[in-house]
């Protein structure tokens, strides 16, 4: 078949209703007919465009994919007939969405359901380490949002310009060599480690390192060798599986062969992530489709990390 704009507004209709009955009933046509057209739809592109959920149907990762462009087509030829062209081009503009990210890995599934979610909005990414500067790019309009970190009793200061919402408060973790001296125990006592080397990322404006000083003066300790580290997760996996040291991790670290991530008795240490976004150049819809997909995202890493579920089934 030939690809015509009916169809794209047909892909279109069914992801904002999440159900082909649904897209059916606005356009007009009898379900079985929408359902003949998307399979033929399908067939066209060679590939499945919607998988079926507990809540309807959503778009596959290409279905995502495909949608942004049918609806971009779709913008341009309503502004071909409805507006000037720099209008055109100021909307075009409004569609790219400025995202970064401190160190979390929430952001790759953050991103892939925002695009099913929002298909029609396009995305810069970034990686951004502390926290202050998040805000900083924020209130400056050189970001548009951002997922950030604070801390209980340290929460993010920003102005009126930016707001925040939660996403998750999460206790942190030790990973230790797998050949550790304390590799068999559930948990861990801070103070035992007060002898270890400890890998710790820099200050990232937002209290960390500072919370991790302090929890190791109250248990008694100053740590006796660390190293100042940051860089990607997997590299510092990879020193610790060499014996070079330990370090706080996320909850939803994957441990690699030769790392074992264990909980800290009595969880002398928390860590806050946050969506942040700009006031003004951010509406209210695409701020809720943000958190929406970023604590989903969250859900799907921490359900994969056994530590933490061992951890919560201890309450």
């Amino acid at each position: 078949m030939e690809l015509e704009l009916r169809h794209l507004r047909a892909l279109c209709a069914i992801a904002d209703a999440g159900s082909v009955s649904r897209a059916a009933a606005g356009l007009g046509y009898s379900q079985p007919a929408m359902s003949t057209q998307l399979r033929r739809i399908e067939r066209h592109f060679g590939q499945a465009l919607f998988e079926r959920s507990p809540r309807g149907v959503e778009p596959t990762p290409y279905g995502a994919e495909v949608l942004g462009r049918a609806r971009d087509v779709l913008a341009r030829m309503d502004a071909i007939g409805g507006h000037p062209p720099g209008e055109a081009a100021s909307a075009e503009a409004c569609r790219t969405l400025r995202l970064a990210a401190t160190n979390s890995p929430v952001l790759p599934g953050l991103v892939s359901r925002l695009r099913s979610r929002a298909p029609d909005v396009g995305l810069r990414v970034s990686s951004v380490y502390s926290s202050a500067d998040i805000v900083g790019l924020l209130e400056q309009g050189e970001l548009d949002a951002a997922v950030a970190a604070d801390y209980p009793g340290l929460d993010l200061r920003h102005s009126d310009a930016v707001r925040h919402r939660g996403i998750v408060t999460e206790p942190s973790f030790v990973a230790l060599p797998a050949r550790h001296r304390l590799r068999h125990r559930s948990e861990i006592e801070l103070a035992e480690l007060a002898d270890d080397a400890w890998f710790v990322t820099p200050d990232d404006g937002a209290g960390w390192p500072g919370v991790f000083h302090s929890a190791c003066a109250r248990a008694g300790f100053a740590p006796a060798t660390v190293h100042e580290f940051l860089g990607d997760q997997l590299q510092l996996q990879h020193m610790i599986a060499e014996g070079l040291g330990v370090s706080v991790v996320q909850a939803t670290l994957r441990p690699i062969a030769g790392v074992v991530v264990k909980p800290l008795a009595g969880t002398p240490l928390w860590c806050r992530y946050l969506l942040a976004w700009r006031s003004e150049g951010v509406p209210d819809e695409l701020a809720e489709s943000l958190h929406a997909a970023a604590t989903a995202s969250y859900r799907d890493l921490i359900a994969q990390a056994a530590h933490f579920q061992a951890w919560a089934a201890r309450g």
